[in-house]
C-alpha cells in the first residue's frame, strides 16, 4: 500500500526589516500630551501646533525648541513642555504592540524612525522590551519626518533596499515619507484619525497592531 506523500510545509517570509514610528505607532504619546496640557482639548491642540513646526521647519529645529514655541502658540504656560519631558518614561505602551516585536524578533530586523531628540528616542526606545537593530531620529538624520531622509538613514544603516522593508506608521504624514520612499506601509490608525490631505492611501489601515505580522507574512 502506497503512503501518502506529506503536504510540504509553506514557511511564511517576512520582509528583511521592518520599521516603525515610535511615539504613535507603539507608544500611546497621546495621553501624556494631553495630561501635560491639562486636558485632550489642549493636547491636541499644541500636538497639532507641534507638528504644523516639524512639517515646515526645513532643517531640523531642535525639538524641545518646538515643543516650548507650540505651547506659548496655543496659550499653554511654560510648565505644559516640562510636564511632557517629566512624563516621557511613563509613555503608555499600545496593547498588543510588544507581543507584535515579539512575534517578530528573531525573525526581520527591527528599527525606529522617530520624530524628536536622540536622547528623548532612546528613552522613548528603551520602554519596549526589544533589541533594536537601528534607531534613526530626526535630530540625527538633520530633517523631520515625512521627509525621506530620516527613512533612508535607517534603510542604509541596516543595509537593506525599500522594496525589502515595511514601514508601521502611527501618523497619517507617514505616508508622505513611505510613498516617496518606497516602503509599504501598515498604517496603525489607533484613534481614528483623518489621512491628510494629499496623502497617498497605506497598503493596509487598521486600528490595531492585532493584524501586523499575518500581513508582512502575506502582503496582498
Amino acid at each position: 500500500m502506497r503512503a501518502c506523500p506529506r503536504a510540504s510545509r509553506v514557511t511564511a517570509v517576512l520582509p528583511r526589516a521592518v520599521l516603525f514610528d515610535l511615539l504613535t505607532a507603539l507608544l500611546d504619546s497621546w495621553t501624556v500630551w494631553n495630561a501635560a496640557a491639562g486636558s485632550e482639548t489642549a493636547g491636541r491642540a499644541w500636538r497639532a501646533d507641534y507638528l504644523r513646526r516639524t512639517y515646515g521647519c526645513g532643517a531640523y529645529v531642535d525639538y524641545d525648541t518646538l515643543v516650548q514655541e507650540a505651547a506659548a502658540a496655543v496659550g499653554l504656560p511654560p510648565s505644559a513642555p516640562a510636564a511632557l519631558e517629566a512624563r516621557w518614561l511613563e509613555l503608555p505602551v499600545w496593547s498588543g504592540a510588544q507581543a507584535a516585536l515579539d512575534a517578530l524578533a528573531g525573525r526581520t530586523r527591527l528599527a525606529v524612525v522617530t520624530n524628536c531628540s536622540v536622547r528623548l528616542g532612546r528613552l522613548a526606545a528603551a520602554r519596549l522590551d526589544v533589541a533594536w537593530d537601528c534607531i534613526v531620529t530626526a535630530e540625527e538624520a538633520g530633517v523631520y519626518k515625512p521627509d525621506p531622509r530620516p527613512y533612508r538613514l535607517a534603510l542604509d544603516r541596516l543595509g537593506v533596499a525599500p522594496s525589502e522593508a515595511a514601514f508601521v506608521a502611527g501618523s497619517g504624514y507617514d505616508l508622505f515619507g513611505t510613498a516617496a520612499v518606497g516602503l509599504r506601509t501598515y498604517w496603525h490608525n489607533r484613534i481614528g484619525l483623518a489621512r491628510p490631505d494629499g496623502a497617498p492611501p497605506p497598503d493596509i489601515e487598521m486600528p490595531t497592531l492585532d493584524g501586523l505580522v499575518s500581513w508582512l507574512e502575506h502582503p496582498r
